[in-house]
């Protein structure tokens, strides 16, 4: 079976983060993460549910962190992560994303974005519903 990707779009700057996340939300999903991986794609990465840190043990890549509440607001952020390292803990997080790095820079985000995580079908309907408020068309 294939494993659903998800969309990250950032609310606060209205751009994509990425259009490819695999969610990492079992234990074994969760150790394995990006291990081995020689390359990202900007458009890939994982979103680990539930963690308050990550590690770069094993990842061939650096990779720029987001940590979010429960919320999806970014909390903190580490860009260009280098490789086998272990994050540091935020107990507040409830997830983390790793991307591809140079993510964060390239789409200005910041602590106390919010982000809209879901699959395809639902970012359309978002952003439809979102055009449809903004033109005062109905």
């Amino acid at each position: 079976m294939k494993r659903r990707k998800y969309c990250i779009y950032n609310q606060t700057r209205e751009c994509f983060l990425s259009l490819g996340v695999a969610v990492a939300d079992t234990a074994f999903a969760r150790l394995k993460g990006l291990i081995g991986r020689f390359s990202l794609k900007s458009d890939e990465g994982i979103w680990v549910v539930p963690s308050s840190g990550v590690h770069t043990l094993g990842v061939l890549v650096p990779l720029d962190l987001i940590y979010l509440d429960k919320e999806h607001r970014v909390i903190h952020l580490v860009e260009h992560f280098p490789t086998f390292r272990i994050a540091p803990l935020r107990i507040q997080a409830d997830s983390v994303l790793e991307l591809a790095a140079h993510s964060i820079y390239s789409t200005q985000t910041q602590v106390g974005d919010h982000l809209l995580i879901c699959v395809a079908d639902e970012i359309e309907q978002y952003l439809m519903a979102a055009s449809t408020q903004a033109t005062g068309t109905g």
